[in-house]
């Protein structure tokens, strides 16, 4: 097999068909499979093969799918680094890939000069590299990597993410049961994954020029244009991505008309930023999916209904019915690595209808394996028998069948009766006004109420009535996670507050 094959399927199907718009350029399928097949070319000429890796640094951009379309093609693994990645994260993660070649824009290859690892990449590939000579697509293994990605943390071994071919065909699947996108829809992919999903289906994608990385680079009204010019009726995109642009629709007085569908996921979404969505894409159904890069989708729930499921929220975030291809189990939270055990020990791990405890998935399209990293593994997976189960690291529990997040596991505070959920206090901070975020941290045994507002002490003091808590602060800014800016990263803020 080839995951590429279904791109090129969807090329024989649609030649005409726009593929890509990017930048005020437009390539058609038939255009970017002529490329693909003519950089596959240059990159066996380059003596790349089927199971070496391929460092790439190139942004959303027609460049970046035919390059990693044309590893693909050839059997070769492509290996991708976040963007905002340390120079010193940068060599672990060069040193740990041990890439044959390394591709990029002039600015990345300007930047490997000074950064011996990237220098000592033997094959320098050329961003525009083409030959004509025509070559078969490389037939694998199902288990063959096509897909490396690095999270790239500050501490320990980076955990990267190994995807092969079988595992992108049974995620691509996965997608595909979720989003059910149509051919003929023009999509806003923010989400790099989900434009992967539309080349294989034969969808439009509109690349938007916004850079998670740089939050402030994002200009709702261009995007606004974009969304009107090519008429786009589909977006998936990260919650700040998507309440940008809900905020400015509504502010302008303008609506998204012709928007059927938006999906968002990365980060918890509250009912007061779903009514937003509601709002300014009033003819749109729109979807929030609950899931993460080793599994996604794990649930997903229509804003609507999220809106509605906090009328009477009892303990958690409503994140929807589990998606029907993935097993979902609450067990105890335990702060040890469980990467082992029997059956038996599972079925006593496991959590009673509404307790709260640590949510484990397994599926088809649940990531199984990472990169030269068993650390990770032991901290994340638990094998038993065959199946090997992903722990989510987030905390929650299943009702009536559906699935409540109550927030990160490290996060929770212990109380007398359970657990004090930060989701709840989350969602509770995000309903006063002049608070745009908000959480309950505990730090050195103090329970810490930390607000994101413009507004003084004096002024939300008052507010705060019904919060236990023992001392509370009031920040300009709450820093966020840097892949899609949209929850909190509540390591740099505990770092921050004992600074």
């Amino acid at each position: 097999m080839n995951i590429a094959e279904l791109f090129f399927e969807a090329a024989h199907k649609y030649p005409d068909r726009v593929a890509i718009t990017y930048n005020n350029r437009q390539i058609s399928y038939r255009q970017l499979a002529n490329e693909v097949e003519q950089t596959a070319a240059y990159l066996k000429k380059k003596e790349i093969k089927a199971g070496d890796r391929v460092l790439v640094f190139i942004p959303m951009s027609v460049d970046l799918y035919r390059i990693v379309l044309a590893l693909f093609y050839i059997g070769a693994t492509a290996v991708f680094l976040d963007e905002w990645v340390s120079k010193e994260r940068l060599r672990i993660c060069c040193r740990l890939a041990d890439c044959k070649a390394f591709v990029g824009i002039p600015k990345a290859r300007i930047f490997g000069l000074f950064i011996k690892e990237l220098r000592e990449i033997p094959i320098k590939i050329s961003l525009k590299g083409r030959d004509s000579a025509p070559i078969k697509i490389a037939q694998v293994e199902a288990e063959h990597s096509a897909l490396i990605t690095f999270t790239t943390g500050s501490t320990g071994i980076p955990k990267a993410a190994d995807r092969s071919h079988g595992f992108l065909a049974q995620q691509f699947e996965a997608l595909i049961k979720e989003i059910d996108p149509k051919p003929e829809d023009v999509d806003m992919p923010v989400l790099p994954i989900v434009l992967f999903v539309n080349l294989g289906i034969g969808s439009t994608s509109v690349i938007a020029s916004f850079k998670a990385s740089k939050p402030e680079s994002l200009k709702p009204q261009k995007i606004a244009d974009l969304i009107k010019r090519h008429q786009v009726n589909r977006i998936t995109a990260s919650p700040f991505f998507l309440r940008r642009l809900s905020e400015y629709a509504l502010a302008a007085d303008q609506e998204f008309s012709t928007v059927q569908k938006t999906f968002t996921g990365g980060a918890p979404v509250f009912p007061s930023e779903a009514s937003l969505y509601v709002r300014a894409f009033p003819n749109a159904d729109c979807k929030i999916v609950y899931g993460s890069t080793e599994a996604e989708p794990i649930s997903a729930i229509l804003a609507t209904e999220l809106i509605a499921a906090n009328k009477d929220i009892e303990k958690g975030l409503a994140v929807g019915a589990p998606f029907k291809d993935v097993e979902i189990r609450i067990i105890d939270i335990v702060d040890a690595p469980l990467a082992k055990m029997e059956q038996h020990e599972l079925e006593k791990m496991q959590k009673l209808a509404g307790d709260i405890g640590e949510i484990i998935v397994a599926g088809d399209h649940v990531l199984r394996r990472y990169f030269r990293n068993e650390e990770a593994f032991r901290e994340n997976k638990i094998k038993v028998g065959a199946k090997v189960w992903h722990r989510t690291g987030d905390s929650g529990f299943i009702k009536d069948g559906q699935l409540f997040l109550t927030g990160r596991c490290k996060e929770l505070i212990k109380a007398e009766d359970g657990y004090i959920s930060t989701f709840l206090i989350e969602n509770r901070l995000q309903e006063i006004p002049q608070v745009s975020c908000g959480t309950l941290i505990e730090i050195e045994g103090q329970k810490t109420l930390v607000l994101e507002s413009d507004a003084s002490i004096d002024d939300l003091e008052p507010q705060l009535k019904g919060f236990k808590y023992d001392r509370f602060l009031v920040q300009k800014s709450i820093p966020r996670d840097p892949r899609h800016h949209s929850k909190i990263d509540y390591a740099k803020l505990r770092l921050n507050l004992r600074d």
